[in-house]
């Protein structure tokens, strides 16, 4: 019979114990999970123009959230750094292709001239 060494057991004590403390946030990120699912499955196709626009929206609280992280970060932590601006970079083209693809579906619903 293998007898667990310290290491080990310190390592699923300390998995164990992450799990115990945020089990709460864990259930409520699954929850969410499904009710999001079910909101966006049951979203009739006349309202995705302002469903997009509303998750735009979103995007750019986060964006803007993001960039105040950043600014709190220290000035010598490169990797926080990079990985921060690599976030924004994304976070921005996503806002801006949001803003794209529902400025597209709007002029379809537009009379034509």
């Amino acid at each position: 019979m293998d007898t667990p060494t310290f290491h080990q057991t310190t390592t699923n004590s300390l998995s164990m114990d992450f799990i115990n403390q945020h089990i709460q946030e864990i259930y409520f990120v699954i929850f969410c999970v499904f009710i999001g699912i079910e909101v966006i499955a049951n979203v009739p196709a006349i309202l995705h123009t302002p469903l997009m626009s509303g998750a735009n929206a979103i995007s750019g609280v986060i964006l803007v959230g993001a960039i105040i992280v950043m600014l709190r970060v220290p000035a010598d932590d490169y990797l926080n750094l990079t990985l921060g601006g690599i976030a924004v970079f994304l976070g921005t083209l996503n806002i801006s292709g949001g803003f794209f693809v529902t400025g597209r579906m709007l002029k379809m619903f537009n009379p034509k001239k």
